[in-house]
């Protein structure tokens, strides 16, 4: 499963910039609709586009791995 970190992103934007980060700026600022950002952040299981993750990339100035992460399924590492 990919787990999407997208809400560490933010807190950590907020924090060294000391101010609110909305999903209406990202929006903005990266040309995802907000739903689409409120769906990645806040949908379990969520199926984003690489497109959409190579904005937010650019947008939070990170790597993939800082974005997404894979889980493995607890039924692959029972095997």
């Amino acid at each position: 499963m990919i787990r999407f970190l997208l809400k560490e992103r933010i807190a950590d934007k907020e924090f060294k910039e000391k101010r609110k980060v909305t999903l209406d700026e990202i929006s903005k600022a990266t040309g995802i609709s907000r739903n689409t950002i409120s769906r990645i952040a806040n949908t379990h299981g969520y199926n984003s586009t690489t497109d959409a993750l190579d904005k937010l990339c650019d947008y939070f100035q990170c790597e993939l791995c800082k974005i997404a992460e894979h889980i493995p399924d607890s039924d692959q590492s029972a095997e």
